[in-house]
């Protein structure tokens, strides 16, 4: 069983899989692989899902953490979560407008939308690795 203080790993690496499988669905839907596209695009969804339950588990029972980088690291660093939070707050409906489009056959509002969505969909997956590396392995907060 996982502990609370592993729930952050586990976060992470939701991320990193959605972030794989958006690569990959954006390679198969330039090859015109509209199948593989599907099934990956479906994956991003799943390990998007899976973040957002385990994220709130452990939101839920930890609080928020805190960030033990000094100096200029600390303004990089908080610039870099507020995007990423603005850009996570951003795609909560944006995935699944894009999604619905797809599903009911309108392709090119699909793919109208997925112009802005899947870079914005991207941008949050790769820097919540980036957020969690800081936090936790580069500059992780020691108690005085």
């Amino acid at each position: 069983m996982l502990a609370v203080n592993d729930l952050p790993h586990v976060i992470a690496l939701t991320n990193l899989a959605t972030a794989v499988c958006l690569m990959i669905g954006y390679v198969m839907i330039r090859r015109g692989d509209i199948r593989r596209h599907r099934l990956a695009m479906l994956a991003a969804l799943v390990c998007s899902a899976a973040f957002l339950v385990v994220y709130v588990l452990y939101k839920a029972n930890s609080g928020f953490a805190r960030f033990g980088g000094v100096g200029v690291i600390r303004p990089v660093y908080f610039t870099i979560l507020t995007v990423h939070v603005l850009g996570a707050i951003a795609i909560v409906p944006l995935v699944p407008m894009l999604v619905a489009r797809a599903l009911t056959g309108r392709f090119e509002e699909h793919r109208r939308l997925a112009r802005w969505t899947w870079p914005l969909w991207m941008f949050v997956a790769v820097s919540g690795v980036v957020v969690y590396a800081m936090a936790v392995h580069l500059f992780p907060h020691v108690p005085a």
